[in-house]
């Protein structure tokens, strides 16, 4: 997986988490859901992402994988 796709697993299973969550535990955890949007839409604007930062110091390649002619 790339860089990209990691973004967007990792908001969307944050997301839903906290949704449940939200339902099942506390209201509070809304707020989770509202932090990750607002994130994604700044990442959106910036350029700049902190889970990104993270993913590729752990070594998630960035692009995708140019395909070989052959």
């Amino acid at each position: 997986m790339t860089v990209e796709s990691m973004i967007r697993l990792i908001a969307g299973v944050f997301v839903a988490a906290s949704v449940l969550l939200g339902v099942f535990v506390h209201p509070y955890f809304f707020w989770f859901s509202l932090f990750v949007g607002l994130n994604l839409a700044q990442s959106a604007f910036s350029g700049w992402c902190p889970m990104m930062t993270f993913l590729r110091r752990a070594g998630v390649r960035d692009g995708a994988p140019s395909p070989s002619r052959g």
